[in-house]
């Protein structure tokens, strides 16, 4: 237990005070700037290295790609956003977890804890994410291709897409602490 809440202080998911107990801690729109431009640094490297994967390696995790895209699709159809969140999570999980790379994998479990709170309570309030289908549509294609610069540039402006939406948004409702 001991050495799990040092692993949470040292991720900045908690502030041990001492004779007091463990505080959760608050994410800022300023957190979610600098969390957004570790995912972004992440996943285009993940995109970058997926592309470079033997062609049947890249093509059996396109079709888990799309599998996770096409439950996008269906539930935005069905305008639940919970089981498009749950979906889209899955899809930048398995471009992670496909990369190759157990260390890129480490580090975007550690982020993607840290902006979950986030994404979830301005699921509702943000515009539908209806660009983020085709968005994976052409990060899939460029993997499937083999074309790693296109992987990861596509990658890339996904994610700065994503925060540039998000952080302005959780400025302007006034969240300031997650």
């Amino acid at each position: 237990m001991h050495e799990a809440v040092i692993r949470l202080q040292e991720e900045g998911l908690v502030r041990v005070l001492p004779r007091r107990g463990v505080v959760i801690c608050a994410i800022s729109a300023d957190d979610m700037r600098e969390i957004y431009d570790v995912i972004i640094a992440l996943e285009a490297a993940a995109a970058e290295l997926l592309s470079e994967r033997p062609s049947q390696e890249r093509l059996s995790t396109a079709r888990e790609l799309e599998s996770a895209n096409k439950a996008m699709e269906n539930a935005l159809k069905k305008d639940d956003l919970t089981a498009w969140a749950k979906a889209d999570e899955l899809f930048h999980k398995l471009l992670i977890e496909h990369s190759g790379n157990q260390r890129l994998l480490r580090m975007y479990h550690t982020i993607m804890d840290q902006s979950h709170r986030a994404r979830m309570i301005t699921l509702r309030i943000r515009p539908s994410p209806e660009g983020s289908v085709k968005e994976h549509r052409s990060i899939v294609d460029a993997i499937k291709r083999g074309s790693p610069s296109e992987a990861r540039e596509l990658a890339k402006q996904h994610r700065v897409r994503a925060r540039n939406q998000l952080v302005p948004l959780l400025e302007q409702v006034g969240l300031r602490h997650l």
